[in-house]
């Protein structure tokens, strides 16, 4: 550190091998599944600034996908490490902060001037606040619940927005009100990702865990439903989650401390 230059001895240590640092090398899998979430965003961003919002959304909920896949790949196959935790976190601040952004600005908020960039800042800033503050609760907070919407969730309410609004044909140079509208479900994502209102973690939830069969029904016809109409059905079930929190929250629900064992 700069603060300690002034204590190093005279003979500096002799510098590690050629190559030391590569012989740890990264786990492959998880990591590949990190990519592809960085590729996703990335790749939002590209088809967004093209006008293809449609594909830019679509990619943004692929990410999520894969995002909800890399860590349990990690845990499953015993390869968590250090460098896997950053770049998720590198790769999530790309595909559900910048990317996310940018989609609902070059959409609609380019309409409003200067207010417009400032409302797609604040959902940015949003999400990396809550990434950030993600990493460092890590083993510290209640389990059972996140601490404000976790960022993908509010990358979906954005995009799902943007999404089923394409889908429905809604231009936004013909919509006055789609401006103002856009800008407060950007502002709504990013001041509730850094709240801390409670949303449910799903990860009390076994498994491999036996179930009835009418779970397996159920889930059939979740997907049924789904395909039916994509971005309505996914848009009104994310919906349902980011107010979720706030009915918790209302009820009475926290996301405590958890305090270390003596």
């Amino acid at each position: 550190m700069a603060d300690g230059f002034e204590n190093e001895p005279e003979v500096a240590a002799a510098p590690p091998p050629p190559g030391g640092l590569r012989r740890r090398g990264i786990y492959l899998l998880p990591n590949l599944f990190t990519t592809g979430v960085l590729f996703a965003g990335f790749f939002a961003i590209v088809q967004a600034m093209n006008g293809r919002f449609e594909t830019a959304a679509i990619a943004i909920f692929i990410a999520m996908v894969l995002d909800g896949m890399d860590g349990r790949v990690a845990r499953w196959t015993n390869t968590q490490s250090e460098f896997g935790a950053q770049y998720d976190s590198i790769a999530d601040m790309v595909a559900f902060g910048a990317a996310p952004a940018l989609i609902a600005y070059t959409w609609a908020l380019t309409e409003l001037g200067t207010a417009g960039w400032i409302g797609a800042f604040i959902y940015c800033a949003g999400a990396g606040i809550r990434l950030a503050r993600f990493n460092a609760n890590i083993g510290v907070v209640d389990k059972r619940y996140f601490q404000g919407l976790p960022s993908p969730s509010g990358a979906a309410v954005l995009c799902g927005f943007v999404w089923v609004l394409v889908d429905f044909g809604i231009d936004p140079e013909g919509a006055a009100w789609l401006a103002p509208l856009t800008w407060a479900v950007a502002v709504f994502a990013g001041v509730t990702m850094v709240s801390n209102v409670p949303f449910w973690s799903f990860k009390e939830v076994n498994w491999r865990k036996r179930v009835p069969l009418w779970v397996i029904v159920a889930s059939v016809l979740v997907i049924s439903l789904v395909a039916s109409r994509p971005p309505l059905v996914l848009f009104a079930l994310i919906m349902a989650y980011a107010l979720s929190g706030y009915v918790m929250w209302a009820m009475g629900h926290r996301a405590r401390p958890v305090l270390p064992e003596e």
